[in-house]
């Protein structure tokens, strides 16, 4: 079952990263982000009661912690995109996504199979392989673009790899209630620093709200969909399989939006696969 959920993870991520990148590219970021939050407070509202829960102060600190961190990784993760190719620009956030709780919850004493440690091995080389940059071409100017893309999405990446494991370390008697201490930290972080920097939150163009409400809408499934697999399954394992969200990005970069895929994007991918089914079989 947490093999299941955290493919399910992965797919509302990468279909959220996706529609969240398509709309920065139309407006400011931090509108994009403030806004696609508040329109899935409906959402939240129902998960939070369809949950349950007694969530302790330690949970909602917890909770709090990763909306703010996740605000920060959300707001690059967007700017990046908007700058640079989604299927790069999003790839490159798996990595720190992966690595980060991996390496945290081994240090924490997680001790996956062999069959499974090789999957998360292979599917973490996925998303190297995913992630790696294509030779800009020379005279374009994309070089410098890329490179502030890049460092977006590195930042992006530590983000969420902080936000998988405080969510983790929330515990299941919290139910949904942690994420509620997310969103709203998150949105009020934004809104105070937009005011503090001089940024307008505008209201974006009402043909736009559909795609914003619909990333925002995703990224909180994701968040949820996530809670439920860590209280199944190891970090360590969630966590890689949660970080193939790429693929998702990738694939609708390339149908969508017609960007194209280098050869070694497409063996990330297929690695990718061989991944999981090393982990499940695990």
């Amino acid at each position: 079952m947490a093999v299941l959920l955290g493919l399910a993870v992965a797919g509302a991520y990468g279909a959220a990263d996706f529609l969240g990148g398509l709309s920065s590219k139309r407006a400011p970021a931090t509108t994009v982000v403030v806004v696609s939050q508040l329109c899935c407070l409906p959402l939240l509202a129902v998960l939070v009661g369809a949950g349950g829960g007694h969530p302790s102060t330690r949970a909602i600190g917890l909770g709090a912690a990763a909306g703010s961190v996740g605000a920060v990784g959300l707001s690059c993760l967007y700017r990046g995109l908007a700058r640079g190719r989604m299927s790069v620009v999003a790839p490159i956030t798996a990595v720190g996504a992966a690595t980060v709780p991996v390496a945290w919850g081994l240090i924490g004493g997680e001790r996956p199979s062999p069959m499974a440690l090789a999957g998360v091995l292979l599917a973490m080389v996925a998303v190297a392989l995913i992630s790696r940059l294509p030779a800009p071409a020379p005279g374009t100017g994309q070089d410098q673009a890329g490179d502030s893309a890049i460092g977006l999405a590195v930042v992006a990446g530590a983000a969420f790899g902080t936000v998988f494991v405080l969510l983790d370390a929330t515990g299941p008697d919290a139910g949904f209630w942690p994420l509620v201490a997310g969103r709203t930290t998150s949105i009020v972080a934004l809104v105070t620093v937009a005011a503090a920097t001089g940024q307008a939150l505008a209201p974006p163009a009402a043909r736009m709200l559909p795609t914003i409400a619909g990333a925002g809408m995703l990224d909180l499934s994701a968040n949820a969909l996530y809670l439920l697999a860590t209280r199944r399954g190891l970090l360590s394992v969630v966590a890689v399989l949660s970080s193939l969200y790429p693929a998702g990005t990738v694939l609708l970069a390339r149908t969508v939006l017609g960007e194209r895929m280098a050869g070694h994007q497409v063996l990330g991918l297929v690695l990718a696969a061989a991944g999981v089914a090393l982990i499940a079989a695990g």
